[in-house]
């Protein structure tokens, strides 16, 4: 049996720098949340697939944060690194910073954390990804920090899924009073 491969974290760091320009406005004139979250696809894709050199798919995101608007004209600097990996997932940690030229401004923009899944490109079925090398404290945080992520993850679902069971519409009808709703069955 072969000997199972390692990286490093640092082996399949990305940045991805990108002026916005004027296309990527919204109505509000800020930068639209869909090209942000575009370009943070891409980057966790690229940083998933240089760790796993393989294809890889997005399987989930959490929550994405807009911490501050990005207006047209701004750099923005998406940060990406490898924090765990399980069997076949990756947990691909991602910050998002804009910088204004003008008045010599960066500010934090984004932070999200996708799970990626390396997969064969023919049967589409999840393939093993590379062990991750742990070179320092800040990294064996992050590392534990996703395991905790991965866990809640799934609890969070279990108990979701069991409470959907439970619900019963006639009984949990006063559940409505105040909130902003019209009943009208």
């Amino acid at each position: 049996m072969a000997e199972k491969e390692f990286r490093t974290v640092k082996a399949s760091q990305q940045v991805l720098k990108e002026l916005m320009v004027p296309s990527y406005a919204n109505f509000g004139g800020k930068v639209h949340g869909g090209q942000i979250l575009s370009l943070m696809d891409k980057i966790a894709y690229t940083c998933a697939a240089t760790h796993a050199r393989c294809y890889c798919v997005t399987a989930s995101i959490d929550s994405v944060d807009f911490l501050n608007p990005v207006e047209v004209g701004e750099l923005l600097t998406l940060y990406a690194s490898v924090n765990y990996v399980g069997k076949s997932s990756m947990e691909i940690g991602i910050k998002v910073v804009s910088e204004d030229f003008h008045n010599g401004i960066v500010k934090p923009t984004n932070t999200s954390y996708f799970t990626m899944v390396a997969v064969d490109e023919e049967s589409r079925k999840p393939v093993p990804v590379p062990g991750l090398v742990l070179e320092d404290d800040a990294e064996i945080k992050r590392f534990l920090e996703g395991m905790m992520r991965r866990r809640f993850k799934r609890a969070y679902k279990d108990e979701l899924r069991e409470a959907r069971r439970a619900l019963d519409v006639d009984q949990d009808l006063e559940r409505l009073q105040g909130e902003n709703c019209r009943l009208v069955r």
